[in-house]
């Protein structure tokens, strides 16, 4: 049972890491069409 407890754990904690890494993807590419669309402003007073 404890083995089944820590693969469950292993596997909750990749989802997480999974879904943090698909947020910030979802992120950069929102920021990369942002770009594109402002003609290379990003809209932050930069």
């Amino acid at each position: 049972m404890n083995a089944t407890a820590t693969r469950a754990r292993r596997r909750s904690a990749s989802r997480t890491a999974d879904t943090t890494a698909r947020q910030e993807a979802a992120a950069a590419l929102q920021r990369a069409l942002d770009r594109r669309d402002n003609g290379g402003a990003t809209g932050h007073g930069r």
